[in-house]
């Protein structure tokens, strides 16, 4: 069958097809119920449940389909789509519009240089050799730092598609711009950090010209499964009397939901409380008479 009519009346959503972002997608489809299999080999699968077709597309590629038009959604990471916005015409308008922060892949795009080397600040690379595969956000760092001291030479920008970190021990680079997660890759190339040109995260964009109705219905999937893996909810009872105390210290998402249990002067307190603070939420509540606290994890939901 003719793949353009499989696709016809498809949303399409772009994916990375590898790298550091591949899983936690995959992971954050799988949440949002969004049912899929991918055949080998096969950069397209089309969704079994709804009328989507998954695209799977390097992520720096992604803001350009995106911005373009060709599909309707994609995640990437926030750095290509900066290096995307870079790469445009003065005062040409986006076509890629963030939808919201998915919270994982978080890294930083820095300046990077020989550990054992002289070179401490960035502005000392000016009008040497730098290597990138984020050219035109190292070009707009470096045209700042030339503006700077009138006369300098024009930094060499080169385009390297992986390995950036080996640039400078083959003597092709004095620096690099490149990605750091953990750090760990850069020391093992005998690196250092320098300077920052952009923090980066996971986001899902959308493009500007789409009309598709399924675009808020996946967004508001996918921010409940976010929600769903920030918080908990916690359940307590309380003395009426410190009722008050209590929920400020548990407050939930808009307020807790409060119960009257079958004792005179106790009531049943459940709210959201986000996952990192529960220990510390937990200690709180003992301190003013919360007794019976559970904690139980949320599968999903539909949080505002």
């Amino acid at each position: 069958m003719d793949l353009v009519n499989h696709l016809e009346g498809r949303l399409l959503f772009a994916v990375p097809k590898k790298g550091r972002l591949q899983q936690a997608t995959l992971d954050l489809l799988a949440g949002a119920d969004i049912q899929f299999r991918r055949e080998t080999r096969l950069d397209i699968a089309l969704v079994k449940n709804l009328p989507i077709a998954l695209i799977f597309l390097p992520a720096a590629d992604i803001p350009t389909f995106v911005g373009e038009g060709r599909v309707d959604l994609g995640i990437t990471g926030r750095d290509q789509v900066a290096e995307h916005d870079a790469q445009l015409p003065s005062g040409e308008v986006s076509g890629v519009e963030e939808v919201m922060d998915l919270g994982f892949g978080a890294c930083k795009l820095q300046v990077q240089v020989p550990e054992k080397g002289n070179i401490t600040e960035a502005r000392q690379l000016v009008g040497r050799n730098v290597v990138t595969s984020f050219t035109a956000l190292t070009e707009a760092f470096f045209t700042k730092l030339e503006a700077e001291v009138e006369g300098s030479p024009k930094t060499k920008i080169k385009y390297v598609g992986g390995s950036v970190e080996a640039a400078c021990a083959l003597g092709v680079a004095d620096g690099i711009v490149d990605l750091v997660e953990s750090g760990e890759t850069m020391k093992a190339a005998g690196l250092k950090a320098i300077d920052t040109v952009v923090e980066t995260i996971s986001v899902l964009v959308k493009s500007r010209n789409t009309q598709n109705p399924l675009v808020d219905l996946i967004a508001s999937r996918i921010r409940g499964v976010i929600t769903a893996q920030k918080y908990v909810l916690c359940q307590y009872n309380i003395p009426r009397a410190e009722l008050s105390t209590a929920s400020s210290i548990t407050p939930g998402k808009r307020a807790p939901t409060v119960t009257a249990l079958d004792q005179d002067g106790w009531v049943a307190v459940s709210a959201m409380v986000e996952k990192k603070k529960i220990a510390t939420v937990m200690d709180e509540l003992i301190k003013v008479g919360a007794t019976d606290i559970l904690v139980l994890n949320i599968a999903n939901s539909r949080a505002a």
